[in-house]
């Protein structure tokens, strides 16, 4: 009944508890194993007994999974959660557009500076670290620039960004981390013949790197709702499917509580701001199917 697509799951006791909160790259398999070998997740066998319920969030992405899964743990931890928010630290990407020396670089969220371009935020400091190595590859910002040395300008004729205006590396970085699509699939299928080249030539290791960049790209420019860097406006979204009501409460672009109760009709005025539509709705649907099923 589960998709084989990311999300959050929870699961609830017989009282309406939540027992657990926790996410997958797969919810269909990962959900699946809890009535599995628990041997590696030993704290886990004594709350299954109490699981009556099963929940879940289907996402567009891993990384909109993991913060959805962040976001509703740091408000709340369930009994057998361990960890608050999450084992990943959540980091933006800096841009510095100068002339002269532009740079791109990790920084701490939310802190905006003038004339700084800041994307995100994310999560997995190492993930971002990989994603922007693989855009100074294609685009090698920190080695242009006139004030640069003569051996970064050495490696950024390397690269092939010796001669390319520092303007225009700057827009080729900015629309990859904006998700133009067409930027986002000129960049990935540049590192994919790059990689592709390394391992017809042997060179295992350079396309294993370039595998791991082409993956953090992916990371940091998958869709993303559930935490947004610009969004300040408190707003609830909701959706009917089947006389289940899914809420999600968003406070400062974040996504705070994920409530579902039985309802037998649509609640007037129930709303959706764009780009939430389909969202919402095959998650209403979802939540109906489950509320049908036994647990077992």
């Amino acid at each position: 009944m589960l998709p084989a697509e990311p999300g959050v799951y929870r699961f609830r006791d017989d009282g309406g508890r939540v027992l657990y909160v926790g996410r997958a790259a797969q919810l269909r398999s990962r959900v699946g194993s809890y009535w599995g070998d628990l041997r590696d997740r030993r704290h886990l066998r004594r709350m299954m007994p109490q699981v009556s319920r099963i929940e879940a969030l289907v996402c567009d992405s891993a990384h909109e999974a993991a913060w959805a899964e962040r976001n509703l743990l740091e408000q709340s931890l369930p009994r057998w959660n361990r960890v608050v928010g999450g084992l990943e630290v959540p980091v933006s990407i800096r841009l510095d557009p100068s002339p002269e020396a532009p740079r791109i670089g990790l920084a701490a969220p939310h802190r905006p500076e003038p004339g700084i371009r800041s994307f995100g935020p994310y999560l997995g400091a190492r993930k971002v670290q990989l994603a922007m190595s693989g855009l100074e590859r294609l685009y090698p910002l920190g080695h242009a620039g006139p004030a640069r040395t003569a051996g970064e300008r050495e490696l950024a004729r390397a690269r092939g960004g010796q001669d390319t205006p520092v303007a225009q590396l700057v827009s080729a970085v900015t629309s990859v981390l904006d998700r133009e699509p067409t930027a986002v699939t000129a960049a990935l299928a540049a590192l994919t013949a790059r990689r592709d080249t390394a391992a017809e030539a042997q060179a295992y290791e350079a396309a294993a790197r370039l595998q791991q960049e082409i993956e953090a790209i992916q990371w940091v420019v998958a869709p993303q709702r559930i935490t947004a860097q610009s969004a300040a406006e408190d707003v609830e979204v909701t959706a009917w499917a089947d006389d289940v009501l899914v809420r999600l409460r968003i406070r400062r672009g974040r996504l705070r509580a994920w409530e579902q109760e039985t309802c037998p009709e649509p609640v007037p005025d129930t709303r959706a701001p764009t780009g939430w539509v389909p969202f919402l709705r095959r998650n209403a649907e979802l939540a109906a199917r489950l509320a049908a099923l036994p647990v077992s």
